[in-house]
């Protein structure tokens, strides 16, 4: 395992952990990919079969990247790794426990087009105003909704979800979600959403189906921790209750997608949930130059709640940040 010999100390104790729970805290330009990388190939060489290995991430290109870094390393057994996107994966369990959930096995994926002029045609059907009901709001109403595992049924029961729509003088909005959902259902089709959601559900109503991948999935690693939602972490937790061998890789100053539902309290309360809980930090950055790694760390410092650590790197000074104000966003973006 020559590999092992070009890692610092901390990246080679993140990759050779591989029992119990395991969080490595990855500083931004800290070779957090190469550790992922070399975590599963060296997990392959030490026994474990690949189909019993579940690796996600967030984005197909991350999942490309580290299926073909391993590949190099073990050969073609990476091919049957358990590798990709949650979306992509959960789709893959979905398609083959299709009839528990009662739909077909090549169902429909819709887009976002395709669930816009599901939602445009029921507001018209409903004789609603559509500038109220606005379509994209609607969709991110629902779309939230599901994130954070609200039902139709449980929205329309729920008094404060009612009240805020009330407010937002959208009372149709439960009619309408339980119409989509309906739709959806009988045209055999699931929303992006949808491929958590009903993944979440299928392992609460069939333990048998649970048991199953909890048996299979002996290793669960997952990417980007910090950017996980509700439904996300409920689904690797329950993935990773038989063996515990469950590894995330995060970094609380780097998480972007609180917009779509990310919680960062994922990753700070992973420790509550884990007592047994190793963590390793990567704390040396081999992308930046000096100057920039310390102004991000003086940023970063004044957050309230995180996980600290002390990103340095060996890098050489580089040139001066410039503070460029901008007057609005357009401005910003140019």
């Amino acid at each position: 395992m020559e590999y092992l010999q070009s890692l610092n100390e901390p990246q080679r104790e993140a990759v050779t952990t591989t029992e119990g729970p395991l969080m490595i805290v990855a500083g931004a330009g800290s070779g957090k990919t190469r550790v992922l990388t070399y975590r599963i190939a060296y997990l392959i060489g030490n026994g474990a079969e690949p189909f019993s290995i579940l690796a996600l991430t967030f984005t197909n290109k991350a999942a490309k990247e580290m299926r073909e870094r391993v590949e190099k390393i073990v050969g073609t057994e990476a091919r049957n790794l358990w590798m990709g996107t949650f979306h992509s994966v959960f789709a893959k369990i979905l398609r083959i426990e299709h009839d528990r959930l009662g739909y077909p096995r090549d169902f429909t994926i819709y887009d976002t087009d395709d669930c816009k002029s599901l939602l445009r045609s029921i507001i018209k059907e409903m004789q609603l105003d559509d500038k109220l009901y606005k379509v994209s709001n609607v969709l991110a109403r629902i779309s939230s909704s599901k994130n954070r595992l609200v039902g139709p049924q449980q929205y329309a029961a729920d008094p404060i979800i009612r009240a805020d729509d009330i407010a937002a003088q959208r009372p149709k909005m439960a009619e309408i979600y339980i119409k989509y959902c309906d739709r959806c259902f009988k045209s055999g089709a699931m929303d992006f959403d949808d491929l958590l959601y009903n993944t979440n559900v299928l392992f609460h109503k069939h333990l048998d189906v649970l048991n199953k991948y909890q048996q299979r999935f002996q290793y669960v690693l997952v990417d980007e921790f910090q950017d996980t939602n509700l439904s996300q972490y409920l689904i690797t937790k329950k993935l990773a209750a038989r063996h515990r061998n469950i590894c995330v890789v995060g970094d609380d100053a780097q998480s972007i997608y609180a917009f779509r539902g990310a919680d960062i309290q994922n990753i700070l309360s992973f420790q509550k949930e884990y007592p047994e809980l190793k963590t390793v930090k990567l704390e040396q950055n081999y992308r930046s130059t000096q100057t920039i790694v310390e102004t991000a760390n003086s940023v970063i410092a004044k957050n309230k709640n995180q996980l600290k650590k002390n990103v340095f790197t060996s890098n050489e000074d580089g040139e001066l940040i410039q503070l460029i104000k901008a007057g609005s966003d357009n401005e910003e973006g140019r």
